[in-house]
């Protein structure tokens, strides 16, 4: 890769192809038919959904991550391509199908999963594709708790290069349970940007509300904590003493797959154009509520310049 083609960013972890009905009131019985209104293929995970929205924003992305040599991978790669993301980061892993879920979208949002793990079990970055997988000047690490090989030690080592080599490094995970603090755990001294939901921070770490919760990962080594809070918005903490609380946007919401996805690539996309800590929280909420406005991980979000306008014309939710 030349310097006139390296990426703005370089996401790296989980991919995963969703598939997704909606809505869906019940599973029939038997052999039985129910009729729905919308099935979508959407590249998804908090790898894939945050490079395909971050390149729907603009950015230049390296895809890093593994699918199968199945008829999903294949989807998933020309989806990825066809947004104009680097794949030369995938690796494609005999013998092992491409992670995949589907998704049963209910009138209410809800959305039941069923879930087979897959080629992100077996992806790691090895010394062949670690100088390319840290070539872009932000590095985001997303899928923690479901990338077996890449999890723990080995993704210590991947932000600590990062770090060593003067990246912003901002990382999400997937799935966070009580169990998942030791895994965690020792990656915040290399996080700049670590941003769960307030559901996992808080199985994570015991505490309750967002700053006590900002509070014990700051404590930890991280030098920002955002917490999307769904429909209260987000939290933003900095370890330089910054607090910011963010009122979500009144939208139609359709389905909140992917919006935390979403909310990375916007917060991503926002730190490339340099916006301030405010500007740059509002700029991912409007990211994660258009997808919120349509089915599947990369819903709604047209442009940088869209999302933008919508950031500044949208009403706050009450």
């Amino acid at each position: 890769m030349t310097d006139a083609a390296a990426p703005d960013a370089s996401i790296i972890g989980l991919f995963i192809l969703d598939v997704l009905g909606r809505p869906v009131e019940r599973i029939p019985e038997g052999g039985r038919v129910e009729f729905i209104e919308e099935i979508r293929l959407t590249v998804a995970g908090t790898a894939g959904g945050t490079v395909v929205d971050a390149a729907k924003l603009g950015l230049r992305c390296l895809a890093v991550g593994a699918v199968g040599e199945d008829e999903k991978a294949d989807f998933v790669l020309d989806r990825l391509e066809r947004h104009g993301i680097d794949v030369s980061g995938m690796t494609r892993v005999p013998g092992v199908p491409t992670s995949a879920t589907i998704l049963n979208v209910r009138p209410n949002g809800e959305r039941p999963a069923l879930h087979v793990r897959g080629a992100s079990d077996h992806f790691e970055v090895g010394p062949d594709l670690l100088e390319r997988a840290l070539a872009a000047p932000i590095v985001h690490l997303g899928g923690t708790g479901l990338l077996a090989r890449l999890d723990g030690e080995p993704s210590r080592r991947l932000l600590e290069a990062a770090k060593a080599r003067g990246r912003t490094t901002t990382f999400d995970l997937i799935a966070a349970h009580e169990g998942t603090l030791p895994l965690v755990e020792p990656l915040l001294p290399f996080i700049d940007y670590f941003m769960p939901s307030i559901e996992e921070a808080e199985v994570m770490s015991g505490r309750r509300g967002p700053e006590d919760c900002a509070r014990f990962f700051l404590d930890r080594g991280a030098g920002c904590v955002v917490l999307t809070l769904g429909g209260e918005g987000a939290f933003y903490a900095h370890r330089d003493g910054t607090r910011l609380r963010v009122p979500a946007f009144r939208v139609d919401v359709v389905d909140t797959t992917g919006c935390g996805d979403a909310f990375d690539a916007g917060f991503i996309a926002a730190l490339h154009h340099r916006m301030d800590p405010e500007t740059t929280v509002r700029f991912a909420q409007a990211a994660a509520g258009l997808v919120a406005t349509g089915l599947g991980s990369d819903a709604g979000i047209r442009s940088f310049e869209h999302t933008l306008d919508c950031m500044r014309r949208w009403p706050v939710a009450a």
